[in-house]
């Protein structure tokens, strides 16, 4: 029976369990796994971000993983181009994708409406208007703004650098205003079906993450950044300012105490878990499993059963449309 093309998304904050049940649903369905992760697109970058190993895949294709160097720029806007392409090629071969991961920014670009200023960015330039702030202040360069484009001087906070020197290179470059950009609809550019995990006991998802990070040190995340460093890759680098490798590369350059730099790991991640979780929230339309409420075996059918019937609701929408009727 053919299906229309439909997509499998299982979301939540770092260390939850996405990737185990997206790999054994994966198998289950003989799917395909579309990584997305802002950080395990680089190469090298194993340890501290928590890179599932070809052993844990399984036998189950995954993309998205080790695509680039950490010195290498990658955009979401680069994300989502190269995601399409991964999509076209699963579905034109039939089989089911499952976009798994807890970058949000990328999970909206790929599934929603999502535009983008087509602009890579020009780090001198960039270099330049940093300077300028550091000489002259953060109020110096929004006021800058202040004068091309208003509007979203208006809504960015004077001390919100990144995004104000983002808006003035995109003028600079490209002559258009952020402003200027069409919002993102939200609307779903495709039949999918949203998985969610969480933990509703917080304590014990921060302890599930404080025992993560001690695995990471325990295989070697120290020596991974020395061996990132020693072969070339920037501390200064965006890809290196990730949490579990600014901390280590503070230890490092002898600026905080390994014991420090691990708290910091672990604080850090703690404080990112509660902003993924802040940002699915906003979704009514995730299906949301507690893992510390549920055992696996039963999180594992209750999910199995939500794709099967997901499978007959993308062949049902082929058959009316073939049939000549509506497909909503």
């Amino acid at each position: 029976m053919r299906q229309q093309n439909g997509l499998v998304m299982i979301v939540g904050p770092t260390a939850v369990g996405k990737t185990k049940l997206g790999v054994e649903l994966a198998a289950a369905f003989q799917g395909e796994v579309i990584s997305a992760d802002s950080m395990q697109i680089y190469r090298g970058m194993d340890i501290g971000t928590a890179k599932i190993t070809p052993e844990e895949m399984k036998g189950v294709p995954h993309w998205g993983i080790d695509i680039v160097d950490p010195d290498t720029p990658f955009s979401v806007a680069n994300y989502r181009k190269l995601a399409e392409q991964w999509l076209e090629d699963i579905w034109r071969r039939g089989r089911l994708p499952f976009l798994v991961g807890g970058t949000g920014l990328y999970i909206r670009a790929l599934t929603e409406e999502y535009h983008f200023v087509e602009f890579a960015g020009d780090p001198e330039f960039r270099k330049e208007l940093e300077e300028a702030a550091r000489v002259n202040g953060q109020e110096f360069l929004h006021e800058r703004l202040r004068k091309v484009d208003p509007v979203t001087a208006g809504r960015l906070h004077p001390n919100d650098l990144r995004r104000i020197i983002r808006a003035l290179e995109i003028y600079e470059y490209t002559g258009k205003r952020m402003s200027n950009v069409p919002p993102s609809k939200g609307a779903t550019r495709f039949p999918t079906l949203k998985i969610g995990l969480t933990m509703q006991d917080r304590q014990l998802l921060y302890e599930r993450i404080n025992r993560r990070v001690d695995q990471m040190l325990a295989k070697g995340l120290v020596d991974e950044v020395q061996w990132l460093l020693a072969n070339g890759i920037h501390s200064k680098l965006n890809s290196m300012q990730a949490i579990g490798y600014k901390e280590i590369i503070d230890y490092l350059e002898g600026r905080i105490p390994l014991a420090e730099a691990v708290e910091q790991i672990k604080r850090g991640s703690r404080r990112y878990a509660k902003r993924q979780l802040s940002w699915f929230r906003r979704d009514p339309n995730i299906r949301w499993f507690a893992v510390d409420r549920i055992a696996w075996n039963e999180l594992y059918g209750a999910c199995y059963r939500l794709v099967q019937e997901f499978q007959h609701q993308l062949a049902n929408r082929v058959e009316i449309k073939e049939d000549g009727g509506s497909t909503s």
